[in-house]
């Protein structure tokens, strides 16, 4: 019975390779046209196998909310900032630059945060919380009008200071006699010759402000000016303004959102200085300067204190804020960062 079946196997295995040597025999004997064939072109495969679904918007946002402190002072920034274009609105609030008498016609002054005044008021009678509020407007319209208008500015003159090299001496001429000049000065002789406004101070604040932006982007512009994706679209014959738009400008979002959203505090700081040597805004436009240049007065009275210490904290809190926000945004944006 055992050498019946391994006679069997032993048949069956040599009838397998003599197939096997026929569908080769076979196989070799047909022509190359009836072996292969042209595969054929579909330009919508071509498409589906190119795709990818990254987005750079979306993945610097996906970034960004990863850092909670950041998304956090956003969120605080966000609020803080859709109360001061409320308050005025709200029930019970006082005309900021309303004097308050009781009964008798007696001023309010100095009268204690409590159920009647929530943060006090100051030496002639007007609502401190009133005050606060209307002065974080007029400062923040300060901070993002300037850093709006020097970035506007800033990134024109930058990009075409960077990309045309026909005009590199002109504005590197412009910029030596410019930046030698102190930013203080300028700052002091504008708010002295001119009538003292809002206009005014974001006038002498835009005036040498993007000078500083401008050479930033010139020197970011130089470093990827040559690379070989603008060779090629300047050999394609790609119009310059396509070139600085598509090209260039995508690459330095990171760095542009970072230095806007500095200029903003820095902004609200310049005014805060004004103010203090005694050419920034009327007392009759509440602002952050205004409200520390009259608390600064009173800080050696333990009682009085809290009129300086209010908007301290909002401007602390603003300039923190901006300062965190614009450094993960920076960070988000970087396309290294993203996955």
């Amino acid at each position: 019975m055992k050498q019946f079946s391994y006679r069997h196997t032993k048949e069956a295995d040599l009838m397998k390779n003599m197939d096997e040597a026929a569908r080769m025999g076979s196989a070799a004997a047909m022509s190359d046209e009836e072996l292969f064939s042209f595969a054929e072109f579909h330009a919508e495969d071509v498409e589906r196998t190119g795709y990818s679904n990254y987005s750079y918007w979306r993945s610097t946002v996906r970034a960004f909310t990863k850092n909670r402190v950041a998304v956090t002072l956003l969120a605080l920034l966000a609020c803080l900032l859709l109360f001061t274009l409320i308050q005025p609105y709200l029930p019970g609030q006082y005309d900021p630059n309303l004097i308050i008498n009781d009964a008798n016609g007696m001023q309010y002054r100095n009268v204690p945060p409590g159920d009647q005044f929530i943060l006090g008021t100051n030496s002639i009678g007007q609502d401190l919380w009133a005050r606060i509020w209307a002065g974080t407007r007029t400062s923040l319209f300060i901070g993002l009008s300037v850093a709006l208008a020097e970035a506007l500015i800033g990134i024109t003159v930058g990009v075409i200071w960077g990309y045309v090299r026909s005009v590199d001496f002109i504005l590197t001429e412009v910029y030596n006699i410019i930046d030698n000049i102190p930013n203080t000065i300028v700052l002091i002789l504008i708010s002295y010759i001119l009538k003292p406004s809002v206009n005014t101070l974001v006038f002498a604040m835009c005036l040498t402000g993007w000078i500083q932006m401008a050479r930033f982007i010139r020197n970011q512009i130089l470093i990827i000016r040559d690379r070989d994706y603008n060779v090629a679209s300047r050999c394609l014959g790609t119009p310059t303004w396509r070139i600085m738009v598509k090209n260039l400008l995508p690459y330095l979002v990171s760095v542009i959102m970072l230095r806007m959203a500095l200029t903003i505090p820095a902004a609200i700081g310049n005014e805060v200085f004004i103010t203090y040597i005694g050419l920034g805004l009327p007392v009759d436009i509440p602002s952050l300067g205004n409200l520390i240049n009259e608390g600064r007065a009173l800080i050696t009275s333990p009682a009085l204190r809290y009129q300086l210490v209010y908007p301290t904290i909002i401007l602390s809190f603003v300039t923190i804020s901006f300062y965190m926000i614009g450094n993960a945004f920076s960070d988000a944006a970087d396309p290294k960062n993203h996955m």
